[in-house]
């Protein structure tokens, strides 16, 4: 047992669960003094496993957690499930459902933008451990924001309540709560219809339409999102990247929800109108954070294939992107490509290759390998099918997600 970390680690984890050194000693029965000196590392020569099994159940991690450096890097990049459970209840929250807030408390719509923009930029950059900290104050804020909005801000501030639960669901699918994802989705909706923005509408709609096939509604999916677009294309072609962006995403993500659908007659034509708003936008870009253009639809053409199962035709389309357009999407398209690559692969039976593609994509963003549960269960199949002389690399990589050996 590693002992030398322990005050550290629990350090770490107190501070990221929110609670003051008093408030965890509470919760240990212990005084803040004694917090303080095993923090410090004055209490750390024999500890008692019963304190230290207390300590992770106060936290709400593994044992394991405590007790190593990698077992603590493997789950501290991840959002987890106490930080997806305390999302769910600032959204069940009495003022965040009713609107009621004191008119004491208020932060002003430019401070609100740049936290929604911090959230995003965290998420394309793969840094996702903050965010599981700040979504349940930024859920706040923004529709504290909207609550009190009047006159001129109220499109200002819906949009901005639309973005943060786009975020919101955005993580949760990330994290593989697709009920959240549905639920902060479904309320993405609902806000970007009051701000009456049809690029609010179509983005909102593209993770509505997201989170409902992840549970198992490919086709009504589909129809929502196709339906949004059907409404929404004049004005949305009309506002530039802006709207071409979001367009563009809505119907890629109807192809990926239509790769579910037994017939899948509707994936190459879900593309092709993607493909059309790419060659309208002209080039790569963000907008919306999107990270919508060409490359993106080359892309979520490999995805659309690999979910229909066709390895051999994803990893050709795969091959055919430049390497330079690739490098300059957001890290997390980067690695979630590379992770379809490496599921393309292990479907063309080349497993060995398979693990060659997620390890590049664990160099790319470690945490999109690590905490993505998806990812993680096909590093278990790779495990029970054999990977050949990949076999140790690849039990390495599971023990850096925290998989048992």
């Amino acid at each position: 047992m590693d002992t030398s970390g322990i005050g550290r680690r629990v350090s770490y984890w107190r501070n990221r669960r929110r609670l003051t050194q008093a408030e965890f000693g509470a919760l240990m029965g212990k005084s803040r003094r004694w917090v303080q000196d095993l923090e410090g590392g004055h209490r750390q020569s024999d500890p008692r496993l019963s304190v230290l099994e207390r300590a992770a159940e106060v936290l709400h991690i593994r044992l394991e957690t405590l007790l190593s450096d990698q077992s603590m890097r493997s789950n501290s990049q991840c959002v987890d499930a106490t930080e997806l459970a305390e999302i769910r209840r600032t959204m069940h929250r009495h003022d965040v459902l009713t609107g009621a807030f004191a008119e004491s408390s208020r932060i002003e719509p430019e401070a609100l933008r740049r936290n929604v923009a911090y959230g995003w930029m965290a998420f394309q950059g793969s840094d996702y451990s903050p965010l599981g900290r700040v979504l349940p104050q930024l859920l706040v804020e923004a529709n504290r924001t909207a609550a009190q909005a009047a006159g001129e801000q109220l499109t200002t501030a819906f949009r901005l309540l639309t973005m943060t639960y786009q975020l919101t669901a955005a993580v949760a699918t990330k994290f593989g709560d697709d009920a959240l994802a549905w639920h902060a989705a479904d309320r993405a909706v609902v806000a970007a219809e009051h701000s009456g923005d049809p690029v609010a509408i179509a983005g909102a709609a593209r993770h509505l339409c997201d989170a409902m096939f992840h549970r198992g509604h490919s086709r009504e999916a589909v129809e929502f999102a196709t339906a949004t677009a059907a409404r929404h294309e004049r004005a949305l072609v009309s506002q530039g990247a802006q709207g071409l962006s979001v367009l563009g995403m809505l119907y890629l993500k109807a192809a990926m929800a239509a790769a579910h659908i037994e017939s899948r007659s509707d994936v190459p034509g879900l593309l092709a109108e993607a493909e059309q708003a790419a060659d309208r936008l002209g080039a790569d870009g963000n907008a919306q954070w999107t990270a919508f253009g060409p490359t993106n639809v080359r892309i979520h053409q490999v995805s659309a294939l690999v979910r229909m199962c066709e390895g051999a035709r994803a990893v050709n389309t795969a091959e055919g992107i430049e390497p330079p357009r690739l490098s300059a999407l957001p890290r997390e398209r980067r690695a979630l490509h590379l992770v379809d690559v490496a599921r393309a692969l292990a479907q063309s039976a080349r497993r060995d290759e398979a693990v060659a593609v997620l390890l590049n994509a664990e160099r790319e963003a470690a945490e999109e390998v690590r905490c993505r549960p998806r990812t993680r269960q096909l590093i278990e199949e790779l495990r029970l099918l054999g990977v050949g002389a990949a076999e140790s690399r690849l039990r390495g990589l599971a023990a850096r997600c925290g998989l048992p050996a």
